[in-house]
């Protein structure tokens, strides 16, 4: 992120900060460059101000929200993210954040006087010298509440005229920032549910049934072994545990290794390492090493608790595959058709009848033979396909 440009602020009124968060921000991207530049801004009106907070809830499959933190003199604001965990946390419990949470419009606390709130926070921001305090709700639509945080180190803290200007600031604060959370919420999303590289195509505009490219990549499937067995016996809860377990375990070593995670189906899943990276092959046997490891980790775990080993097969096949929508008129999958897709999985289903966990088609063999350890375990038949394969096994 760009940091603001602070030495371009000159001194302005109320009025002036208003205009300038309506009309000139709607080129910048991200809601902490706008805040740091709006605290700058605000001092130059003649707030005292000294210190500024944004508290965020976010919707994010790992996070609760985000926490944008704004200093004195700082040329950017300083954003730390925050975890689901929080809310059974001291640091929350009766926080200015969770009194606004609870519905409160505004929480303020005069710190030069005698201790009123008994909040941790409130004897950090008297240690660091400062001496008014002011929360007020951000409010967005279908009723969210936000939270921000004003703080000054003057003697008497901010005087009305100070609250009054801060005031003004709130709505128009409150719409810039929906809007950067909206379009963050959308890039995040489609993050979580199509991946990185998809996402990045669908938000430029590939939301056309039939669009799409030709990508030549490395494919990769991958299948939970006796999962029907185990999704008949076990607890529903204990089923969820254990598929988001083995999906970590998969999923983490794709993703660091530069693979894209196409598709969850059922206890399988479908990636892809684009070849417009020359290491795109060596990466995924990286990927499927440290993912063996982390489900030998898993199985031992497992075992701890009296529970069978998890058993998978992984098929690995290269080729040209069609990468973009398909579907109904109305509800579109952005994935990979293809026949090299088809014989990654073909591959996979070998797996358990040839007694290897990983089956490589001698295609993806010949781009790594030389950098990995390969077993050659022959030709065979392959259904759909005429003419028999050439299959190595990868051991890790």
């Amino acid at each position: 992120m760009n940091a603001p440009n602070i030495e371009s602020v000159t001194p302005q009124s109320g009025g002036d900060v208003v205009a300038w968060l309506t009309n000139e921000t709607r080129d910048e991207r991200f809601i902490d460059n706008i805040f740091a530049e709006l605290c700058v801004r605000l001092q130059q009106t003649g707030i005292p101000l000294k210190r500024a907070t944004m508290n965020l809830l976010i919707q994010h499959p790992q996070w609760l929200g985000a926490r944008i933190i704004w200093g004195d003199g700082k040329r950017e604001a300083e954003i730390t993210r925050v975890d689901y965990e929080v809310r059974e946390r001291s640091e929350y419990i009766g926080s200015p954040v969770y009194e606004i949470h609870q519905g409160a419009g505004e929480v303020r606390e005069r710190l030069e006087r005698a201790p009123g709130r008994t909040h941790a926070l409130y004897d950090e921001m008297r240690a660091q010298g400062l001496t008014d305090y002011v929360a007020w709700p951000l409010l967005h639509t279908l009723g969210k509440r936000h939270v921000v945080t004003f703080a000054t180190d003057r003697s008497g803290g901010f005087d009305d005229a100070d609250i009054a200007e801060l005031r003004k600031v709130l709505p128009v604060l409150a719409l810039v920032s929906e809007i950067r959370m909206k379009n963050r919420l959308a890039r995040t999303l489609l993050e979580t549910y199509v991946g990185t590289h998809a996402g990045e195509m669908i938000l430029a505009g590939a939301t056309r049934r039939g669009s799409g490219t030709t990508v030549r990549a490395a494919i990769m499937i991958c299948d939970l072994r006796d999962f029907t067995r185990i999704s008949d016996s076990w607890p529903r809860d204990d089923v969820i545990d254990l598929l988001n377990d083995y999906f970590d375990a998969m999923s983490e070593p794709i993703a660091r290794h530069g693979g894209e995670i196409l598709k969850f189906i059922g206890d399988g899943l479908l990636a892809i390492f684009p070849l417009s990276d020359p290491r795109a092959c060596a990466n995924l046997l990286h990927a499927v090493s440290e993912a063996r490891q982390a489900m030998a980790a898993l199985s031992e775990k497992n075992s701890m608790m009296g529970r069978a080993p998890m058993n998978y097969g992984i098929g690995v096949h290269v080729g040209d595959v069609m990468y973009g929508n398909i579907g109904s008129r109305s509800r579109l999958d952005f994935t990979v058709i293809g026949p090299a897709v088809n014989m990654a999985s073909r591959l996979e289903a070998l797996t358990k009848q040839l007694g290897r966990n990983v089956l490589l088609s001698r295609a993806f063999a010949d781009l790594v033979e030389h950098d990995f350890a390969l077993e050659h375990v022959g030709e065979h038949s392959v259904r759909g396909f005429s003419e028999p394969i050439e299959l190595f096994a990868y051991r890790g």
